[in-house]
C-alpha cells in the first residue's frame, strides 16, 4: 500500500459513496486507477466492506469487555459481531480484551445488551461509556 492508496482510504472513510471521479480529481490521478485501486484493496482485505452511517437518534455505546484468560477472543468476538445491535467488535490490549460499538434504540437496548454480553460464561467483567458526540476525521 502506497501513499496513494492511503488518499484513496482517506476519501472513502469519510464518505463511502463519493464517485470514482470525484476521488480521482482529489487525488491527482484517473478514474480508472481509482477503480483499479479499490478494487485491488477489497480483494486484498484491506477493504473490509462499504457501510453507512447513520443519525437515528439512538443511543450508541461503548461496551468494553474482560474475558478469562484462558478464553478464546476471537472465538467470543465472533459471537458478538452476529448480535443485530453491534456495529464493531475490536480485539483490544489492556485492561479490557475486546470492545463493542453499539447502536440501540434506547438505554434499555444499551442495558439489555450489557446484560447479554455478562451472560456468556467467558465474559468477567463489563464497562459501559455512552457515546455522546461522533464527528469523522
Amino acid at each position: 500500500m502506497d501513499s496513494l492508496d492511503q488518499e484513496i482510504l482517506n476519501v472513502l472513510r469519510r464518505d463511502a459513496r463519493t464517485p470514482y471521479t470525484e476521488i480521482a480529481n482529489e487525488v491527482g490521478t484517473s478514474e480508472g486507477t481509482v477503480r483499479n485501486r479499490v478494487e485491488r484493496m477489497t480483494e486484498e482485505g484491506v477493504i473490509e466492506r462499504f457501510t453507512v452511517a447513520t443519525r437515528t437518534g439512538n443511543v450508541k455505546a461503548m461496551i468494553e469487555v474482560s474475558v478469562a484468560v484462558d478464553v478464546d477472543t476471537t472465538a467470543v468476538s465472533e459471537r458478538i459481531a452476529e448480535w443485530e445491535e453491534v456495529d464493531f467488535v475490536w480485539q483490544v490490549s489492556g485492561e479490557e480484551d475486546v470492545v463493542l460499538i453499539v447502536d440501540a434504540s434506547d438505554t434499555q437496548g444499551v442495558n439489555e445488551l450489557i446484560t447479554q454480553a455478562r451472560e456468556l460464561e467467558e465474559v468477567v467483567n463489563t464497562k459501559t461509556r455512552l457515546i455522546l458526540n461522533e464527528k469523522r476525521g
